[in-house]
């Protein structure tokens, strides 16, 4: 927003001009510390000029230039403006930075469990916190100008996603909504939506690295560029894999088994002496990056205990990457930073190895860290204290941790169910990070390379350009009685109609639609196309079908009552009797040795045949009822192991003078039924039986059957989609209804009102909100004392980690009881939800319960920490606090609904002081 020396004077004369025309701006820019990029001052344009912005950036480009703008204008016009982030690590970044710019006085945050100056002019928080507040009828809604929603393509995100989109349909019309998301290949579909939603917006899409992104593969320790002779960042350019990373990693490929062979026969059986791949250890792939100057680097590793691992071996290796001045900054910062753990919770954290391994350089970073360790590790990776971060991809979520260099270990992640395949976009996700604007000239992606990695899919996933945004948000409990009590039923379905999810649900038939006029124009034309009356050709047609119908029909009620009957025959035959096999190998007479009946499944004769072959017979043998030939004498005792037995009894059937039956004539018209009859006869009798074109004409008529049973399905299709959320809606309500939540309105006017127990579902907010005020409403959790509810609360919020899950343990007595009944409400409410064919409330978990108990009971970490392993249960000591704070939030919510004069409100609220202690009210979110 400055005049370049460079600049022609009818350039400068467009400048001044641009800068009257946006003084914010200019006082705004003038205060930054770098030139903006075009999008930048777009986007704060768009702004000024009174319009909500949508920015859709490659993460680092720095479109949160945009959102600090509207902080400025917030500050300037005397109005608010709320800051709102999908996480509360990075509520608390954006925090200190906004403090560090305008002091203390002029910034608030809200987090759920953390409330600073919330009456400030400008106010970061998470999203949900908002979503709350508007539920609530917040009075400072009034008074706000401005909302910034950082990260916004997280209303993809199956679990929370809704939040986003419930607040922006929600905000009122004079509320200029921020939308700062990662670079999507729908960005002007959403635009669209959000013009849509809340007018005026202008979209501002930049796909433009501000720091140009080389792609690598580490092969053994030699790194190689991915491609052959073109910058990554080059637009419209067509990359080309390079040869020599192709030749050298067949070359190296063609030495080592396969991966997943392991031992000399490999571990599916198959022969195999090539020796194992044993990839470069991470010590010396971190030396590796060091030397060539790429450090500080984020490599990612999709396990906490791979993470762990790496840090270890490098530490063990004598790694070290900091000076003794670094070393005493780390100190400082990380005595600073820990200055609220208790000392006798220090050994149980692993505190002192990790203090090591930061005073070396090196860090792991993920969900499984104490939040006040994952935060001092971003702010010694900021001040570039920490030169390697072992990290799972829980960091490429909004922290602002950007590196020189991103090195992926593996292309494949577990996502909780399986082990999948990296997505383009999450790749982009990932080395995003790699290059820090105004510090590298250039950022590096490096993937390590093993057998089964081939250089061509990882260059599929760097070229590719198509991330789209894909809503997840559905109604749900807590909304429903929300928008309920808010508009009423009627306005909440208009309201769900304008969701981005029906958005893109009622774009995704518009091709269906097209095609369904398609088909009725060639349905149009194959009438015409017909000689004739063209529905005395589909009477005749159906004519036809309903005779082959008939005829299956027959078959079948043929084939049963054979086998039926066959089955009956085979039930009376004695030792002895002697019978006629059909068909097949074993033709000819047979004697039945052992009649094999049973009382469950058909009978099985066990037989022996004149050429002495001897085995069980069943029904489908015989293609109609068995008869008995005659009956010889065999012995009480039959060994038919024996071949003299059986040679004994073959002899004595070809001796017994009894001989094959000949072919029996069939009965005329035993097969005859009267309603083919009919059908066959009115089929001749027909218009169209004796015409000339008769089978031309019935090609065209069967052509259009098919194409009209094509188009109903795809109308039923099209019928399923459109209105879709608000037909979710209406389910939810009727079970709402059903369940005492909303009653019909005293005024008789048709619209469903909240009923009390309504009331308290409208502030409970969790996955199992319904469970919550279930049990709350039938009273399963009274008479708990307050560690107590702590235990049997935690199953509502807890989900065990499929790969670290124990035996659950409950604490004896009221718990059990209380855990019981819980489990029975949630059994009725599921079978509710499978009737009304709505998502079902997620099963209580007691894999918590037992560890929060005895934390609520003031034991020490170390003992919790140390049953829980004991009952063969992994939970690190940032799982616990995590765990620990999503349990006193909902005891929180209790509390407020019940008030502390209700007895489980008074014990919500004790037991929320008694968990709040220690490590788990020590700083960080």
């Amino acid at each position: 927003m400055v005049n370049s020396p460079s600049q022609t004077p009818a350039e400068a004369y467009a400048a001044s001009q641009r800068r009257a025309r946006y003084p914010q701006l200019t006082r705004f820019a003038a205060e930054s510390s770098f030139e903006f990029d075009d999008f930048q001052v777009r986007g704060c344009e768009a702004l000024e000029d009174g319009h909500g912005v949508l920015v859709c950036a490659p993460t680092g480009a720095g479109k949160t230039v945009v959102g600090e703008f509207a902080v400025h204008l917030a500050l300037a016009e005397g109005r608010k403006c709320f800051y709102t982030t999908p996480i509360k690590a990075l509520s608390n970044q954006k925090y200190a930075d906004l403090v560090g710019r305008y002091g203390v006085d002029a910034v608030g945050l809200l987090t759920g469990d953390t409330s600073i100056n919330g009456n400030a002019q400008v106010v970061v928080m998470t999203t949900e916190v908002l979503r709350n507040m508007l539920y609530a009828g917040s009075s400072t809604i009034g008074e706000l100008a401005y909302v910034v929603m950082d990260e916004v393509h997280y209303l993809a995100d199956r679990f929370r996603g809704a939040v986003w989109e419930e607040v922006i349909l929600h905000l009122p019309e004079h509320v200029r909504v921020v939308g700062l998301s990662a670079t999507v290949s729908n960005a002007e579909e959403f635009g669209e939506w959000l013009v849509e939603v809340r007018g005026d917006t202008t979209v501002v899409v930049d796909e433009h690295r501000p720091v140009p992104l080389w792609q690598h593969m580490l092969v053994g320790n030699r790194l190689l560029d991915l491609f052959a002779g073109q910058e990554e960042h080059a637009p419209g350019a067509e990359l080309r894999i390079n040869p020599g990373l192709l030749r050298r990693t067949e070359e190296i490929g063609g030495r080592f088994a396969p991966a997943g062979l392991r031992g000399p026969r490999g571990r599916r059986g198959a022969p195999s002496r090539m020796p194992r791949f044993r990839p470069t250890s991470r010590t010396d792939t971190v030396e590796r990056l060091d030397n060539a100057g790429l450090l500080p680097a984020i490599v990612f590793i999709f396990s906490r205990a791979g993470c762990d691992a790496a840090v270890g071996q490098c530490v063990r290796s004598g790694l070290r990457l900091n000076g003794p001045e670094e070393v005493e900054k780390v100190r400082r910062i990380v005595a600073e930073r820990t200055k609220d753990l208790p000392e006798g919770d220090l050994g149980v954290l692993g505190y002192w190895e990790w203090r090591e391994a930061l005073e070396r350089g090196i860090a792991g970073h993920h969900a499984g860290l104490l939040p006040a360790f994952k935060e001092t590790v971003e702010e010694l990776f900021v001040q570039g204290l920490v030169k390697v971060v072992f990290a799972t991809e829980t960091l490429a979520l909004g922290i602002n941790m950007p590196a020189r260099t991103v090195v992926l270990e593996r292309l494949v992640k577990y996502n909780g169910e399986a082990h999948v395949d990296l997505t383009p976009g999450e790749y982009t996700q990932l080395t995003g990070r790699a290059g820090r604007r105004g510090i590298d000239v250039e950022g590096h992606a490096v993937v390590v390379w093993q057998p089964g990695i081939d250089p061509k899919q990882v260059g599929g996933l760097a070229s590719t350009r198509t991330y789209p945004l894909r809503s997840s948000f559905r109604p749900g409990y807590n909304m429903a009685v929300n928008l309920v009590a808010q508009v009423g039923a009627d306005a909440a379905r208009d309201l769900l109609e304008q969701s981005f999810a029906q958005f893109q649900a009622d774009r995704s038939v518009v091709g269906t639609a097209r095609r369904i006029e398609r088909n009725k124009e060639a349905l149009r034309g194959y009438t015409s196309a017909i000689t004739g009356d063209f529905d005395e050709m589909l009477e005749y047609v159906e004519l036809r079908a309903k005779i082959s119908a008939r005829e299956k029909a027959l078959s079948r009620q043929n084939t049963s009552a054979r086998r039926a009957g066959t089955a009956e025959s085979l039930e009376k035959l004695r030792k002895g009797d002697v019978i006629a096999v059909p068909a097949g190998r074993r033709a000819g007479l047979a004697v039945v040795v052992d009649p094999g009946l049973d009382p469950i499944r058909e009978p099985r004769p066990v037989v022996v045949t004149e050429d002495r072959w001897s085995g069980p017979l069943s029904v489908s043998d015989f293609p109609s009822p068995v008869e008995a030939l005659g009956n010889i004498k065999l012995p009480k005792h039959i060994e038919l192991r024996s071949p003299k037995t059986r040679r004994d009894i073959a002899s004595s059937l070809r001796n017994a003078g009894i001989s094959l039956p000949g072919r029996q004539k069939r009965r005329a018209g035993a097969n005859e039924d009267g309603e083919l009859a009919a059908l066959r006869r009115a089929l001749r009798a027909h218009p169209c039986h004796g015409l000339a074109e008769r089978e031309a004409n019935l090609r065209w008529v069967e052509r259009y059957q098919r194409l009209t049973a094509e188009t109903e399905q795809l109308e039923r299709k099209v019928a399923a989609t459109t209105h879709s959320l608000a037909r979710a809606f209406d389910r939810i309500l009727r079970l709402l209804g059903e369940r005492g939540y909303l009653g019909p309105a005293s005024k008789g006017d048709g619209e469903d009102r909240v009923t009390e127990h309504g009331k308290r579902l409208t502030r409970l907010y969790s996955e199992s909100d319904l469970l919550a005020a279930e049990c709350i409403r039938h009273d399963v959790w009274k008479g708990l004392a307050p560690a107590e509810l702590a235990a049997v609360v935690s199953t509502l919020v807890f989900e065990a980690r499929r790969d670290t899950a124990g035996e659950p343990r409950l604490p004896a007595g009221k718990v059990v009881d209380a855990w019981q009944a819980t489990t029975r409400l949630w059994m009725e409410l599921t079978e509710d939800e499978r009737r009304h064919k709505l998502d079902r409330t997620r099963e209580p978990d007691a894999g918590f319960a037992w560890p929060v108990y005895r934390w609520a009971r003031g034991e020490s970490l170390e003992k919790v920490l140390t049953a829980a392993e004991a009952n063969g249960q992994e939970l690190s000591a940032g799982d616990f606090v995590r765990w620990s704070r999503q349990v006193i939030d909902l005891l929180d919510q209790i509390r407020d609904v019940l008030g502390k004069a209700d007895p489980v409100g008074a014990a919500a609220s004790d037991a929320v002081k008694a968990l709040r202690r220690g490590v788990v009210a020590a700083g960080g979110a």
